[in-house]
């Protein structure tokens, strides 16, 4: 499985959090046994306090299984997917 960095960024007035149900089906949809459903893996999840963005360490074996699954989060804003790679990754292969 591929590592991957995404970046979810919304406005305060399309922020998920403000309404009770559409901040409960996130919280929903994010929960490990339902992203495994979509062949992703989270590692970690955290919002950047004040600044509406919502950051995950995923993992999965096709970008395609990560862009589904963000789908949700783009009713309310953009979404980004980068590949990314552990720190022990980039030492042995000696650069980012």
């Amino acid at each position: 499985m591929a590592l991957y960095f995404v970046q979810h960024k919304h406005t305060e007035e399309t922020c998920p959090a403000r309404d009770p149900a559409a901040g409960a089906m996130l919280l929903t949809h994010i929960n490990p046994l339902n992203a495994r459903k979509f062949g992703v893996n989270i590692l970690g999840d955290a919002v950047l306090d004040g600044q509406h963005t919502f950051v995950l360490i995923v993992e999965a074996d096709e970008r395609a299984k990560i862009e589904n699954f963000m789908q949700p989060f783009r009713q309310a804003g953009t979404v980004e997917i980068q590949p990314a790679s552990t720190c022990e990754v980039v030492v042995e292969r000696a650069g980012c």
